[in-house]
């Protein structure tokens, strides 16, 4: 089942260049019943392998700038781990909230997308540093604290900020996730969030998923897999927020 889950969150991702962890962390609350805690830690594990992988596909095409990983890598590592314990010390509820907010923030990133052009910013490169740095410490808080990786806050940074091309942006923050995650797994793994016997199913289907909706991707049309992505983004974000606005 966690080989399925992870093909299923893969594919999707690989669709549209999103995390898998969207996807998977939904699958695994709804399907699996596993807590929202767990299923967060679980997909982080997941995240530090497709970073791998996805990094190393985009270095091999040269769409990488090294630099700017480490940068981004280095403050995202120290906070990775206080956004898992963040994650652990909120009550079911609170988390399941903070991740439908999410999820919503995603789906408009999602469709924001096509929109995104090379501005440039942030000149100097003491100022481009910082920004960097800052980019990373939020997004390795908010992927240890959801268990997914940064790219949808990473890329945007990189691409609006610093005119940096889309898939420069995309392996550059790859590569940067992938001694992020792997803090934050440990982290979530430490407070016993990682579903052990999962883990090493929902790996090769996560990283056969991304593989396959990659190639997939390339014969569907672009802004129709957005719009479809986006609303069923929207669709789970509704799903896990309307009980808390009925509540209220």
């Amino acid at each position: 089942m966690g080989f399925v889950i992870g093909l299923l969150g893969g594919g999707f991702g690989g669709l549209v260049g999103l995390g898998g962890g969207t996807v998977m962390i939904p699958l695994m609350v709804g399907l699996l019943r596993l807590t929202q805690h767990k299923a967060h830690g679980t997909s982080l594990v997941a995240v530090f392998f497709t970073g791998l992988v996805g990094a190393f596909t985009y270095g091999l095409q040269g769409s990488l700038s090294l630099k700017a990983a480490l940068f981004l890598a280095a403050t995202a590592i120290l906070t990775a781990r206080f956004g898992a314990r963040y994650a652990h010390s909120l009550a079911e509820k609170d988390l399941k909230r903070a991740f439908g907010w999410f999820l919503l923030g995603v789906s408009f990133l999602l469709l924001l997308k096509p929109y995104l052009a090379p501005l440039g910013l942030v000149r100097g490169e003491i100022w481009e540093d910082l920004t960097l740095l800052l980019a990373g410490g939020f997004t390795g808080f908010l992927s240890g604290m959801m268990g997914v990786g940064g790219g949808t806050i990473m890329v945007p940074a990189m691409v609006l900020l610093l005119g940096m091309d889309q898939h420069t942006a995309q392996g550059t923050s790859l590569l940067a996730m992938v001694p992020a995650s792997l803090v934050g797994a440990y982290a979530h793994y430490r407070l016993g969030n990682v579903d052990a016997l999962l883990a090493p199913g929902l790996v090769p289907g996560v990283l056969l998923g991304t593989f396959l909706g990659g190639e997939v991707a390339h014969f569907l049309p672009e802004a129709t897999l957005r719009l479809v992505f986006a609303a069923v983004l929207l669709w789970t974000a509704w799903r896990y927020l309307r009980p808390l606005g009925k509540k209220g």
